[in-house]
């Protein structure tokens, strides 16, 4: 069995040995997880809520930022505490948490909230290749498929080298917008009046929500659980206490350069729109526009490259959080690539089908309700999150302070009732339109109060069940008792060939499993075209020399003493080869590896895989 399937993102777990640095290469290598959990909070879905709350309200709602980082913070610390104490990132450890019918719902919601998240990516991606190259925004948004392979090869770099390249792309976020400040000169004096609390009604709540959901994401909170646990270092409580303390210090610098992002994103609005009198930009391309009327090329094309950069570290991070979510709710991997591709391929068809049907023009609205999404999923993730971190029992004395679950909570009920707020507000402006509303009714309602019923049973279940220790995570079981080891002996033993130098080696193997007792039958797999088609009607020259080949086999070792037959498959290997497994009724079944990897397994497939997966019997492979 995979050890690593009880591991967060087992590809790259522990991958960073953090006890073999001193000093201050100690403390670097500790810092990199938070950089990528960063991303989200600059991601497009925050530039649309940022250029809105600029232009239309100049300064203002820079304290909601600054609110909005706090909240993120003490949120994401408790992610990293939760990931470096427990080993478990929080679907697994809502997996074990709560009972399977309520884990269920929970990953599909989750789920939607990745596809969501991914999406608003791809839409910022597309945007920034049409504003910067003028390429349309159907094939932007179709291109944007390939980030699949850019991250299927950074992962096999390994995780510091996806943690350099993020922080590549933050950096050249960083530098656009610090460049856009000295083109728009904003006057700072009215930036610093900004940071001071003042009243929200109207629409300024609408946008301050909107900066709120767009800020906190859940996916966030499932990642950096996750990518805490790269890092190999004490489990003692030393160990762990100074993981956390190196973790915040990460978190905190992090979070601070995705506010001023953030921040700088608003300022920028406010100076170039607010102050010039346009009050109503809200979309990204228009935001691009007017830069250009305003300041000339320099202003515009930096924005498109940071935005870009911001769209390509995010759709990294959101396919990464994924990951963790399927293997944590269901304890289900599979390929990386593939389980990448799915998430993209989830946000990349509404996109594409937004374009075709309702025209370039509705992406941004698209945007918005991504983000709506979003804020639907927030509470699912935020209230087991600090129920984990407060309880006891697992964390020890690495629970939290009372102070810290007090603060915990308000900022929970702040982010809750916030989103909440936002669904109604959403919900009442579909119904004021015009059009057929049994949709809203019977199918959008609906769903909302069943979340929100999710929601209570979420918070309340903690709170009446007893805490329990960490479950096994299946397929991962206890370990058997020995009193005495019984040889097994096999009876009938296949033997796959492809006539190559390696099945010597394969054939010396499997006569050594069962000695001259036993029965042993040749498999070999004919796929030809004329093969794939008609089967053991098949007469083609490659089928009569492959023949001739196993019956030379069979001549040599009957020779020497052994009992040999052999049998013919054709077509597909991984099903001819089980079929004649269940044909012949073997015991036990000796094949070669393929000897290719990477890109070769895309291409000609894993017939070991394959097989071992439809037959019930042991199989030892041969490299």
């Amino acid at each position: 069995m995979n050890q690593d399937l009880k591991n967060s993102l087992g590809e790259v777990h522990s991958s960073i040995d953090i006890n073999k640095r001193k000093g201050w290469k100690r403390i670097f290598a500790f810092l990199g997880p938070a950089y990528l959990v960063s991303v989200g909070y600059m991601d497009p879905g925050n530039w649309a809520t940022d250029i809105a709350g600029g232009s239309q309200f100049g300064y203002k709602l820079i304290w909601v930022l600054l609110m909005s980082n706090l909240i993120a913070l003490l949120l994401q610390s408790l992610s990293a505490r939760l990931g470096i104490v427990r080993g478990l990132d929080l679907a697994q450890a809502s997996k074990n948490a709560y009972p399977k019918w309520a884990n269920y719902p929970l990953w599909i919601l989750a789920e939607i909230a990745i596809a969501a998240c991914d999406l608003a990516e791809i839409v910022g991606m597309a945007i920034g290749l049409n504003l910067l190259f003028g390429l349309p925004l159907i094939w932007g948004v179709s291109i944007t498929v390939f980030d699949t392979l850019l991250l299927l090869l950074l992962m096999k770099r390994g995780m510091k080298s996806i943690e350099i390249f993020i922080i590549s792309l933050v950096f050249i976020i960083g530098i656009s917008f610090f460049v856009e400040m000295l083109i728009v000169e904003p006057v700072y004096g009215d930036v610093l009046k900004g940071l001071i609390p003042s009243k929200l009604d109207g629409s300024a709540l609408y946008i301050a929500i909107g900066i709120i959901g767009a800020t906190v994401m859940p996916h966030n909170l499932y990642l950096h659980s996750s990518l805490v646990q790269t890092r190999k270092f004490d489990q003692s409580n030393k160990g762990k206490k100074e993981a956390i303390k190196f973790n915040f210090f990460d978190t905190t610098i992090a979070l601070n350069l995705a506010f001023f992002v953030n921040a700088a994103i608003l300022i920028l609005a406010a100076a170039a729109f607010h102050v010039n009198g346009f009050f109503g930009v809200a979309e990204i391309e228009d935001a691009h526009k007017l830069l250009y009327n305003l300041f000339g090329n320099a202003a515009p094309t930096l924005f498109a490259i940071a935005l870009i950069a911001a769209g390509q570290s995010s759709t990294i991070t959101g396919t990464l959080a994924g990951q963790i979510i399927m293997e944590g709710h269901l304890n289900l991997r599979i390929q990386p690539w593939l389980r990448r591709l799915i998430t993209r391929l989830l946000a990349i068809i509404p996109a594409l089908c937004t374009i075709i049907f309702f025209g370039e023009g509705s992406l941004g609205s698209l945007l918005i309700l991504s983000q709506v999404i979003l804020s639907l999923q927030l509470g699912f993730a935020v209230i087991p999150l600090i129920h984990f971190n407060s309880d006891k029992k697992l964390m020890g004395q690495f629970a939290i302070k009372p102070w810290v679950k007090v603060l915990a909570w308000i900022s929970s009920a702040i982010i809750i009732y916030l989103n909440i707020t936002l669904v109604i507000g959403e919900i009442k402006g579909w119904l004021v339109g015009g059009g057929n509303h049994w949709a809203i009714y019977f199918i959008v309602i609906p769903l909302v109060l069943a979340c929100l019923a999710l929601l209570i049973y979420v918070f309340v279940h903690p709170l009446i069940s007893k805490s329990k220790e960490d479950k096994k995570l299946v397929p991962h079981g206890s370990a058997s008792n020995f009193t005495e080891v019984k040889s097994i002996s096999y009876h009938h033993i296949g033997i796959t060939t492809d006539f190559s130098k390696n099945d010597e080696k394969i054939i010396r193997n499997a006569l050594m499993q069962g000695g001259k007792d036993a029965i042993y039958t040749f498999i070999h797999v004919v796929e030809t075209a004329a093969a794939r088609y008609h089967g053991n009607n098949t007469l083609d020259k490659e089928t009569k020399l492959d023949e001739e080949n196993l019956i030379k086999y069979q001549f040599d070792l009957q020779n020497l003493g052994y009992k040999i037959a052999y049998r013919i498959g054709y077509g597909d290997p991984a099903i001819a080869i089980s079929k004649i497994v269940k044909e012949e009724n073997l015991d036990f079944l000796v094949m070669g590896a393929h000897g290719h990897k990477g890109f070769k397994d895309l291409l000609l497939g894993t017939t070991v895989d394959a097989v071992r997966h439809k037959i019930k019997i042991p199989v030892l492979i041969v490299n």
